[in-house]
Formats: structure tokens, sequence, C-alpha cells
């Protein structure tokens, strides 16, 4: 089957230019002025729109089992939600027990995700430090197409993993020239401060942002980078919040490591104030970490992108309903953490940055697709429009509006933490696979339908005997990290 894009402006994140897209079966064959549309072939008029990559959503967390339930968007929904706006891949979190092995879990996931509308892939997350994990991470790696592996420093006595874990587990990233990840969150001082809150009375989920300010993700984070300087490893720090980890992620750039940012959306537009509201379900349905902060730190996370600092947009898409959010009615720490967002992100930056003259469309595409699928190792393949890439894209309407609301999203959840916003430019069209999987506010999803994209390792060079010269270098001994493409 062949579709043809006519007439609309292809913005990549290094250039844009006015040409037709061409795509046959799920690959684009041919970008230029004038294409002809083979017989038969779909045509989608995009003349006064945008033509872009499609959206790469890097951390979500479909049918999540979390905090004694379950999360309410399962990989059909959610994915079809993403593709509604505009997004066409998603990078899930299989996330093993302390006691589970790395390969039962990801075949576990892998089931889950055989009803995926779109495209997806995998991180695995490191809960526990062994031989047999250690062996299973090159398992996942050379045969299942991972190459990023996460790492909890939060949740205590669930996920939390401690600092003798990162840095083993990063050596082994090394060695197998995958990109380790870390929530960066004081796990230890979070659980003591909850302690403390509850026992003068707080219970509600103003408690919730207090445990958690950001001096203890900016600690978590520096460590973090710490250690991975120490392995010679590249470190990939998810859902930056705080001023002070851009800071920290800055300050390790320009020494020279290969330190990468992600950011939220939520981050960038709703603020603390939300979990002050008098009506508990409103401040609980907004229950996530790390919380949401003081208006200052917007503006940082903000200038990070423009600058390079951080370099991806995520959402942490993870869904409860409000009925589940009420298992901490009495106790803030039992409210499950997680909001929605893939549906929303790439609109929301768009209108409060592209329209705002935060980003450029050029940096927009950027921190949407391009930047993720080079850190991830899936550039060309995603992330830019040109022949050869997969027929994975979005028409952009940079002039059409909606106003964001639960009562019309496709997301499976009863809320919005973007309830009433306005915003302008949003999808058009968004193609996957090559073929119109949304257009002008109509799904056309088929369950299943969805692919799994394995995502190769950096080539490396780094033995065993190689690392262990580098955690023992002398002062002074260059230590020689990973090769990685940097955005």
């Amino acid at each position: 089957m062949s579709l043809l894009i006519r007439g609309g402006t292809v913005v990549n994140a290094d250039q844009s230019f006015r040409a037709d897209v061409l795509c046959e079966g799920d690959k684009i064959v041919a970008v230029g002025p004038d294409l002809q549309a083979p017989a038969g072939a779909r045509v989608v008029e995009a003349g006064g729109a945008y033509v872009m990559p499609g959206g790469i959503d890097p951390h979500t967390h479909m049918q999540l089992p979390f905090m004694g339930t379950t999360a309410s968007e399962d990989f059909f929904t959610g994915t079809a939600a993403g593709m509604a706006g505009g997004n066409t891949l998603i990078i899930d979190f299989v996330i093993p027990g302390p006691n589970d092995a790395p390969l039962d879990a990801f075949k576990q996931w892998s089931s889950w995700a055989e009803k995926s509308a779109g495209d997806y892939s995998f991180h695995v997350a490191v809960t526990n430090w062994n031989e047999t994990i250690s062996e299973q991470m090159g398992v996942l790696t050379r045969e299942h197409g991972v190459n990023s592996f996460k790492h909890f420093m939060a949740y205590k006595g669930a996920l939390l993993v401690e600092d003798d874990v990162l840095l083993q587990s990063f050596t082994r990233c090394l060695e197998l020239g995958a990109v380790p990840s870390v929530h960066a969150e004081n796990g230890e001082v979070v659980y003591l401060m909850q302690k403390s809150l509850l026992a003068a009375g707080i219970t509600g989920p103003e408690g919730h942002p207090l445990s958690r300010p950001s001096s203890i993700e900016a600690e978590a984070a520096g460590r973090a980078i710490t250690i991975a300087g120490m392995a010679g490893s590249p470190v990939y720090i998810v859902h930056v919040s705080a001023r002070e980890t851009v800071e920290a992620i800055a300050r390790a750039r320009a020494g020279g490591q290969r330190v990468y940012g992600e950011i939220l959306a939520q981050h960038l537009l709703v603020d603390e104030s939300v979990y002050y509201d008098k009506d508990w379900k409103k401040a609980a349905a907004h229950v996530m970490s790390p919380p949401f902060r003081s208006k200052d730190h917007q503006e940082a996370l903000w200038a990070a992108l423009a600058s390079g600092t951080c370099q991806t947009t995520a959402t942490d898409h993870c869904c409860f309903m409000i009925e589940q959010k009420l298992m901490g009615k009495d106790n803030f720490t039992g409210i499950p953490n997680g909001t929605a967002g893939i549906e929303d992100r790439m609109a929301v930056l768009w209108s409060e940055g592209v329209r705002k003259g935060r980003l450029t469309p050029n940096e927009f595409v950027a921190v949407t697709s391009a930047n993720c699928a080079k850190i991830f190792n899936i550039y060309p393949q995603r992330g830019v429009i040109q022949p050869g890439a997969d027929a994975a894209l979005v028409v952009w309407d940079p002039e059409a509006s909606r106003t964001i609301s639960a009562k019309t999203h496709h997301q499976k959840v009863d809320y919005n933490v973007y309830e009433g916003l306005t915003v302008t430019g949003i999808p058009a069209v968004t193609v996957s696979g090559g073929k119109v999987v949304y257009e002008k506010g109509e799904l056309k999803v088929e369950k299943g339908a969805g692919k799994y994209i394995k995502r190769p390792t950096f080539p490396s060079v780094v033995t065993a005997q190689t690392l262990r010269n580098t955690l023992t270098a002398p002062k002074g001994v260059k230590r020689e990290p990973v090769a990685a493409v940097t955005p």
C-alpha cells in the first residue's frame, strides 16, 4: 500500500523544507517536491501543515502492577491514545520484582504488549544484583534488542537499589554497550520524611511533595552521576523536575560526562499548588513521583530543553483511576503514584513551547523524537523524515486548537492534569506502519498492529579486565567511556 503526503513542510531536528513524502509499506521511500502518487495510493493533503517524525515517548508504564493495584491503561488503549496525540512509539518499562529473573519479567511484559495498537520497545529495570541478573542482561541485549536498563533510587522496601548495585550494573551496561538510567530520589530520606510527616498528623496529598523536596532529587542525581563517572558509563536521568538537578547535569556535561536528562511535559506546566486543593480527589489525582514543583523550577526546565542540557521529553504515563487513588485516603503514602499524559505531550509542548518562543519547531522535533532515537540507538530508523526511515510520522496543524478534558480524551483514566487547557497546534493525521491511524479526531487503530522495535547496543570494545582497570585507575589515567551518539 502506498501513501503520499502532499504539500506539507517537512520539519526535522536539523532543517525544515517544503516536500512531499512517499511511503511504501512501512517505509519512507522518497522525500522531495512534486512527487507522483502511484496508482491506487492514498493521498493526504498537508498544505499549510508540518510533516514531522512521529513522537517517541521514552517513559511509559502501561498496565503496571504497582503499590497494590494495576495501572488502568493497557498497551492497546495506551498506544492508541498516544497515536491520537501524534506519538508512534513508546518505550515502556519491564520491572521485575526484587526476586524475579529479568528474562521472566520481559516475557510477561511482552505478552501484555502483544495487544498494542502502536509500536513499542522496552527498558528493563535492575531491581537486585547477582550473577544471574548480570548474565540475563547480556541475553536481553543480544537476543531481545534491549539496550537500556533502569535503576530506582526511590521506593524503599520495593524497588530501591543501593549504590553498590548501581556501580555493578552501570559497569555491566558499559561492558554491553547499553545505557543505564535512574529514577533519582533519595529513597531512604523520603521514607524517613514520610514517617515524620505522618507522625505530625499530615496524612493528605500535601504530604507527598513535602516528603520529596527538590534537594533529595538533586542529591540522588548527583550521586548517580558520580557513580557513572567512576564506571566511565553514560547515564540517563529520567523525569528531571528540579532546577538543582538541571544544574547537576549541566556541570557533569561541561566536564565531559555523557549525562542525559529527560523532562516530563507535566512538570513544565503543573505546579505544586495542586496538592493543596480542598477537593481531596483532585489533589490526589496529581500524586506522582517526583512531585510537581513550585513555578520557579518550570522556567529552569524549559531552559534546559532549549539549551540542550536536557534532551528528551516524556510523560511517565501511569494511570490510576480516582477510585484507585482512594487507597491512600487516610495516608498519602498509599496513594498510587502516577498520572496520564501520552495523548497531550506533543500538543502541550507545541502550544506552550513553540508558540510562546521557548522552542523552535526543529527543537520541538529534537525533544519529542530525534534525540530519543539517537540516545537509544534507533536513529535514523526513527526520529527523522528521510528515505529508508520507518513510515511513522505526524501531519501537524499549527493553527488548529482543542481544549483538553477527561471527557474527550482517549486515555483510560477519569481525570486529566491539564483539564481545561486550550492548546493550539495539534495532530491532523498520524501515520504508523505506513497506515493512517488517526485523522481529524478519529482513531483508526487495530489491536495487535503495533510492532516491537529492537534497539541495538552501542559498539563497545570494553572487556572485563578493562573495566577492572577503569575502576581502579590511578588519578590522571584516562578512562574510556562507551561510545554513544550525543544529540
